[in-house]
C-alpha cells in the first residue's frame, strides 16, 4: 500500500457526519470494524440520490475497500472477512446506528442496512406497512413515479437570469446530484422568498440532502448511479 501524502490542496470532496455521532456515539462503539463499517455507510449513502437510501448485506460483501477495512489489510480468508462484516453489522444495529431490514422473496432472505437518520426510520416504517417495496437486490431504482423532465437551465433563466459561463457547471453538477422534484421545489420556494439567486437554491438543496427534505421524507426519483467504485 502507498504511502499517503496527505490530503491535496484546493476543493475537495467531504462527507457530512452529524455531530451526535462524535458527541455520543463514539463513546459506545469498541469495535475497530463497526467504526469503519458505521464510517463507510456514511461515505456511501451521501453519494447516493433520492430516496430511500441504503445498502444491502451482499453489497457490503462485494466492496474491496469496505472488507479490505475490515480484515485490518491482513490477508484473510473470506470467510473469515464476512464474518467480521456480519459482527459489525449487528454491532451498528444493536447501538441502533443501523436499521435492518430483512426481505424474503422465493425463500432469499435478503437484508437491507440504513443509517438510522429520520430519512432512514421513514423509508423503514414505509417498507414495514407495505407502503415501499424495495428490490429484492441491488439499489431501488423506480421506488416512486418519476416526475417529468426538467431542465435546470430553463428554470433558472426563467426565475433568476441569463445563465452565464460562471454558473454552467454548478448547476450541472445541481441537475446530476439532485432529485427533479427537489429543484423545482427549491426554485419556488427562492421565489416565494423574494431570494431569486442560485447561492440561496442551492443552500436549500444542501440542506435537504445532508438533513432530510421538509420533514425528513426526500421526494423525487432515486438516480440510477451507484456509489463510486473504488476498486
Amino acid at each position: 500500500m502507498s504511502e499517503f501524502a496527505g490530503f491535496p490542496a484546493g476543493k475537495t470532496r467531504f462527507t457530512p457526519i452529524p455531530d451526535l455521532f462524535f458527541g455520543m456515539l463514539i463513546a459506545q462503539i469498541d469495535s475497530l470494524a463497526e467504526m469503519r463499517l458505521i464510517l463507510f455507510m456514511f461515505w456511501a449513502v451521501n453519494r447516493m440520490k433520492g430516496y430511500p437510501r441504503y445498502l444491502t448485506r451482499d453489497e457490503l460483501a462485494g466492496e474491496s475497500t469496505l472488507m479490505t477495512a475490515l480484515a485490518g489489510g491482513e490477508d484473510m480468508q473470506p470467510e473469515a472477512a464476512s464474518s467480521i462484516l456480519d459482527g459489525a453489522l449487528a454491532a451498528a444495529v444493536a447501538h441502533r446506528i443501523l436499521i435492518k431490514l430483512s426481505m424474503c422473496e422465493n425463500e432469499q432472505v435478503t437484508d437491507y442496512y440504513m443509517i438510522n437518520t429520520a430519512q432512514g426510520r421513514k423509508a423503514a416504517a414505509e417498507v414495514r406497512r407495505g407502503e415501499l417495496i424495495l428490490e429484492s437486490s441491488g439499489f431501488v431504482h423506480e421506488t416512486h413515479i418519476r416526475s417529468s423532465k426538467v431542465d435546470i437551465f430553463d428554470l433558472y433563466q426563467q426565475n433568476i437570469g441569463l445563465v452565464t459561463p460562471l454558473i454552467i457547471d454548478q448547476l450541472q453538477e445541481a441537475q446530476d446530484t439532485y432529485p427533479v422534484d427537489w429543484i423545482v421545489d427549491a426554485f419556488r420556494i427562492a421565489v416565494e422568498s423574494n431570494a431569486r439567486n442560485w447561492r440561496y437554491i442551492s443552500s436549500i438543496l444542501s440542506r435537504w440532502q445532508t438533513h432530510g427534505k421538509d420533514d425528513g421524507s426526500p421526494r423525487g426519483a432515486r438516480s440510477h448511479k451507484r456509489i463510486p467504485s473504488r476498486r
